[in-house]
């Protein structure tokens, strides 16, 4: 703990829409660009395919679809963020990685009530840094879909 006796923790920063989020650094695996990926069907909206990865098999969330956000014609700072789930692999879909940085715990403010979507994009808690808002997610519920945890990583490895 820093001297002032405050709980630190570091958060990947994110856009998606405009908005500034935060994935806890401990579930960020890697960044990476687009890679082509193979399209599944029926699969949910929100998983736009999968990739095969460094021998795993990949789902790809695009989060502006799971956040009701328009899509954009401008791919030039997308990136892939490939997060660790209770040891699965997922892809999100950003329209840009910021930075890394510290925030306070004690700094946490609550957010309100935003409706429906508010489940959906998983936001634990808002934060001022950097003259803005920022909103940290809860990676197990950006990766929900349903009623049960998003469970692709099974396609390809079990029969094999």
């Amino acid at each position: 703990m820093p001297e002032s006796g405050r709980a630190m923790n570091t958060w990947v920063g994110l856009e998606v829409g405009g908005v500034a989020y935060a994935l806890h650094i401990q579930h960020v695996r890697e960044i990476i660009r687009p890679l082509p990926m193979q399209v599944l069907p029926h699969a949910s909206q929100t998983v736009i395919g999968v990739i095969d990865h460094r021998g795993d098999v990949v789902p790809i969330l695009d989060l502006r679809v799971r956040f009701g956000t328009p899509t954009r014609t401008d791919l030039t700072h997308t990136r892939w963020v490939i997060a660790n789930v209770r040891d699965r692999l997922f892809g999100l879909v950003v329209d840009r990685v910021t930075e890394v940085f510290s925030l306070n715990q004690a700094d946490a403010r609550p957010v309100p009530d935003l409706g429906t979507g508010g489940e959906q994009r998983g936001i634990t808690a808002a934060y001022s840094y950097g003259g803005r808002l920022v909103f940290t997610l809860d990676i197990e519920r950006v990766t929900h879909t349903g009623s049960e945890p998003l469970q692709l990583l099974a396609l390809g490895t079990e029969g094999a």
